[in-house]
C-alpha cells in the first residue's frame, strides 16, 4: 500500500471542477482550484447571503469573509488538482469509471505520457503554481500543455520580492516585458505580470 501524499490533475468536464472539489474534499487529503474572487453586492450578495446560510448545492460558488461575499470563478475551466496517496487516485479513477458516478461531474486524470500511470506532480511546481494563482486572476495568462511548446525555456528564476517573492519559474519576454513562467508540466502553465529585474535571482540547476 503507498500511502505517500503526491498531487495530481483532473480535467473535469462542463466546467464543474467546484462541484467536483466539494465532492472529493472528505476522500482525499486536499483538493485545489485556481479561482478568482468577484465580490458580490445588491441582489446578487443576498442571493449568495441566502445560499450560504442553506448550504445549498450552489453555496460552493462562493466565499465569504466578514460581511463581505464574493463568487469565485475557475481561473482555468475545468481543472481541478487533488492532494491524495497513489492508491486513492487509483480507487478515484475507478469511481470515475464506476457506473454508481452517473449524473456527477465527468472528469479524467492526467497521466505521465512517458510511463504507465497517473502523472505526479512535484511539489515545487505545485506550491510555486498555488503562490501565484492564488493571488486572484488579475495579470496572469495561463497557457495549456500545447500552448508551451511555442516557448523556449528561458533562464531559471527565483522571485525575491513582491507578491510573488519565493516562486521560482523561468524567465519569458513577452511583448518586451519580463515575465514569471510557472509550467505544471502536461497539465498548464501560467505566465504572470511584469516583474522587475530586481526582483529576480538567477537560480542554479
Amino acid at each position: 500500500m503507498d500511502s505517500e501524499l503526491h498531487w495530481y490533475a483532473l480535467k473535469v468536464f462542463q466546467n464543474k471542477s467546484l462541484r467536483m472539489e466539494d465532492l472529493l474534499g472528505d476522500y482525499v487529503a486536499d483538493t485545489y482550484v485556481p479561482v478568482g474572487l468577484t465580490q458580490l453586492q445588491g441582489e446578487a450578495h443576498m442571493k449568495a447571503a441566502r445560499a450560504l446560510a442553506r448550504k445549498s448545492r450552489s453555496s460552493i460558488l462562493y466565499c465569504q469573509k466578514g460581511p463581505v461575499i464574493y463568487k469565485k470563478e475557475p481561473l482555468v475551466a475545468g481543472l481541478l488538482f487533488v492532494h491524495c496517496s497513489a492508491d486513492d487516485i487509483d480507487s478515484l479513477d475507478s469511481q470515475l469509471h464506476s457506473e454508481n458516478w452517473l449524473g456527477k461531474p465527468q472528469a479524467y486524470i492526467f497521466k505521465n505520457p512517458e510511463r504507465s500511470g497517473f502523472a505526479i506532480i512535484p511539489d515545487p511546481q505545485m506550491k510555486a503554481f498555488c503562490m501565484v494563482t492564488g493571488q486572484g486572476g488579475e495579470g496572469l495568462r495561463f497557457l495549456s500543455a500545447d500552448d508551451l511548446s511555442a516557448f523556449k525555456t528561458g533562464e531559471k528564476v527565483r522571485v525575491t520580492k513582491g507578491p510573488f517573492a519565493g516562486a521560482e519559474g523561468y524567465i519569458k519576454r513577452i511583448r518586451k516585458n519580463r515575465r514569471l513562467l510557472i509550467a505544471i508540466e502536461g497539465v498548464v502553465a501560467v505566465v504572470t505580470s511584469y516583474i522587475p529585474q530586481p526582483f529576480l535571482e538567477k537560480v542554479t540547476e
